[in-house]
């Protein structure tokens, strides 16, 4: 049983979208605690993730992920970022159902750059990153799509744009009140927007909020 606690808002994405960093600046923003789900994995299996991949398969990592993921849905009450492949399990994307569900999306250019092609993340590791990534995007949009409530394009945008633009979709933050400092200075999980780049923004009643730019696992 539970005792009624549940995260505050869910980030999901594909490697690259920034999850984590965003999801750390927002629950700065919010004042909540920020729980990662491959931060959970890693401390519950006592190995880095890759590690599990190439060690215990891909189909042991999905099931502790799901477990994981699971648990945090029930005890969390803050930002939970889960993995890039979380939303493949049916059991997850059903428990989603009823939560504010925020998809960061990213492109296949935009998110190798991020990404780096890193050996963290098993999933990128291969002869052909590029395909990979494309395949795994083509794959996964869908189900991302299927359980977010909010869905924001974090290209050419930094962590504290993208925050920003999540808090004001989820209707926390007055889309024109006076930037703040942290707002005009560039983030750490991509570049500054080019100016008037408008800030893209789906919510699940298809509702388009624009507006020119405010000055970014397996």
């Amino acid at each position: 049983m539970t005792d009624g606690r549940r995260p505050r808002v869910v980030l999901v994405g594909p490697p690259g979208a920034g999850k984590t960093t965003v999801g750390k600046a927002l629950a700065r923003r919010l004042g909540l605690e920020f729980t990662d789900v491959d931060a959970l994995i890693v401390e519950r299996a006592g190995k880095p993730i890759s590690d599990i991949f190439t060690q215990d398969g891909e189909q042991a990592f999905r099931e502790l992920e799901r477990e994981v993921v699971a648990e945090a849905l029930a005890t969390t009450t803050g930002v939970l970022a889960l993995g890039g492949g979380s939303v493949l399990a049916v059991e997850t994307r059903q428990r989603l159902r009823g939560h504010e569900v925020v998809y960061l999306t990213v492109g296949l250019a935009d998110g190798l750059r991020r990404t780096g092609m890193s050996t963290a993340r098993p999933l990128l590791v291969g002869v052909n990153p590029r395909a990979t990534f494309r395949a795994l995007l083509e794959a996964r949009t869908p189900l991302y799509r299927e359980v977010a409530t909010i869905e924001i394009d974090t290209v050419r945008r930094n962590t504290n744009q993208v925050a920003r633009a999540v808090l004001e979709a989820m209707g926390a933050a007055d889309p024109d009140a006076p930037l703040s400092p942290e707002d005009e200075l560039p983030g750490d999980s991509d570049v500054p927007p080019e100016e008037g780049m408008p800030i893209e923004i789906t919510t699940s009643a298809g509702t388009a909020l624009g507006g020119p730019a405010e000055a970014q696992r397996p």
